[in-house]
């Protein structure tokens, strides 16, 4: 099950249903879970914010990692199992292997075209252009020594998908170390 002061990165591609599973598993019952959406963290810079995917957002990006990874710390040691969503590649997990709580981290993987597809009929402010969800698929597609971390997400529905990160951490293969 989902325990108490451990931290579950959920990551992947927009559109890959991040968000819609760490908010159905943060909802379960159980002990008591709470919900990173690691996009709040950006959107609390109100002023000079540079959009994430543009190369020039990287030293704003790793502020915003670690203050992320400083908030799950402190909820992890707090007792709650933490569920951190967001396009945190394996470049940004440096700020989370140094909180010493135990880490899972999952990399979701929908086809290219379905993520586009959901990330369009989101709406809203929501990314859409084809372009980036293109080159963050195409960042997420070889992992090298974290390659056993990514989970087909492929053509699942929402509880198929929640279904089976319960089971991925389960079995503790997607455990940093």
């Amino acid at each position: 099950m989902f325990i108490s002061g451990e931290i579950l990165i959920l990551t992947g591609t927009p559109g890959s249903g991040k968000t819609t599973a760490a908010n159905s598993i943060a909802q379960l019952p159980g002990g008591p879970k709470v919900h990173l959406h690691s996009d709040d963290f950006w959107h609390f810079i109100k002023a000079g914010s540079i959009p994430p995917w543009h190369p020039e957002a990287h030293a704003q990006n790793a502020t915003v990692i670690d203050v992320l990874a400083g908030a799950a710390a402190r909820y992890a040691k707090g007792g709650y199992f933490v569920l951190v969503d967001g396009i945190i590649g394996p470049w940004f997990l440096d700020a989370f292997r140094n909180i010493g709580a135990v880490l899972h981290y999952i990399v979701l993987r929908p086809d290219l075209e379905e993520a586009i597809r959901r990330c369009r009929q989101r709406g809203g402010a929501s990314l859409s252009d084809p372009i980036p969800i293109s080159a963050l698929h195409q960042q997420f597609a070889n992992l090298d020594v974290l390659e056993g971390h990514s989970l087909s997400v492929a053509g699942m529905s929402a509880d198929e998908t929640c279904d089976s990160i319960r089971q991925a951490v389960e079995s503790g293969r997607f455990r940093l170390r």
